[in-house]
């Protein structure tokens, strides 16, 4: 649906959570305009989510501008100036290395345009191996068609690097950018894992920076910088540290617009179920499932 402008998704059957459509990717200055439309749209909507803006200048944990229910959300952020700064002085040395290995292994760099060939090169990654990082992913068998489809996505604010070995695209990046073109977020990120060897992960991040610097964009963002309440090693946000990226915590509000929503927001229902229990018990059954899905599926979970 439409309210104000803006595209609103609307998910659930018990309690009907409303999100901007690019949630995380495109930011309310003034909530009330979409509040009021969304309770005259004749459509049910119980809670009303939304994140808050990212401060000009990135802080550890940005005080909340609004006064209605929150809860603390996360976003992985790297200030972007210069490509020669960041490398010089905001990234470790082991991805730096890792970037100059895909290099020497002859991975090439470079954005790519929307179009047949970029697609049949996404499908081909998609359907390389049906478990990524211990689960199963979730674009694993799906056809060219709906590749195309969903990656068609955005195309006015998007940005496609490719990493290519001997011309065969072996991993990219798509960015999509906020309505000021300002900062620019990993939709997704992705490489074969046959060439984990060759490091094109790490080489799409460095291009990444190196195309937001080009631009202007001063932040690039990496989704959340972690999920949940975990308290094991993670090692996606191990990657995204090493790699400049700071944990920069943000309100998240949660606006009921029906009893129904009220009564959800103070029972926590508007929660994934794993956060209602235990983070050591979360660890143990994350563990099961990698072993499971490796096992049964006979595959490798993706490493950086």
């Amino acid at each position: 649906m439409r309210v104000c402008g803006n595209d609103i998704r609307v998910e659930g059957r018990l309690v009907r959570i409303a999100r901007l459509e690019l949630d995380k990717y495109e930011f309310l200055d003034d909530p009330g305009p979409v509040l009021d439309g969304l309770r005259k749209s004749g459509r049910r909507v119980d809670l009303f989510t939304f994140l808050q803006k990212m401060p000009e200048i990135p802080v550890p944990e940005a005080p909340p501008r609004f006064d209605y229910p929150m809860e603390w959300d996360n976003l992985a952020v790297l200030p972007v100036s210069t490509f020669d700064h960041w490398w010089n002085k905001q990234i470790r040395s082991f991805p730096r290395n890792r970037a100059r290995q895909a290099e020497k292994k002859g991975v090439l760099l470079r954005e790519a345009p929307f179009g047949d060939g970029l697609v049949r090169g996404i499908w081909e990654i998609y359907n390389e191996c049906p478990v990524r990082q211990g689960k199963p992913f979730v674009h694993f068998g799906k056809d060219l068609e709906t590749v195309h489809r969903i990656s068609a996505t955005f195309l006015d604010r998007s940005i496609f690097i490719g990493a290519y070995l001997d011309s065969r695209l072996i991993g990219f990046i798509k960015l999509v950018t906020d309505q000021s073109r300002m900062q620019a977020n990993t939709m997704h990120i992705v490489s074969m894992m046959r060439h984990k060897d060759k490091a094109p992960t790490n080489a799409l991040i460095a291009q990444a920076v190196r195309s937001c610097a080009e631009r202007g964009i001063r932040y690039l963002v990496y989704q959340n910088f972690s999920y949940g309440k975990r308290l094991d090693e993670d090692s996606l946000s191990h990657f995204k540290e090493v790699n400049g990226f700071q944990r920069v915590n943000l309100p998240r509000y949660y606006v009921p617009l029906t009893e129904v929503g009220r009564v959800a927001f103070r029972l926590g229902l508007h929660r994934k179920l794993s956060d209602h229990f235990p983070e050591s018990m979360i660890t143990r059954l994350r563990e099961l499932r990698t072993a499971w899905n490796n096992r049964k599926l006979q595959v490798s979970t993706e490493a950086f």
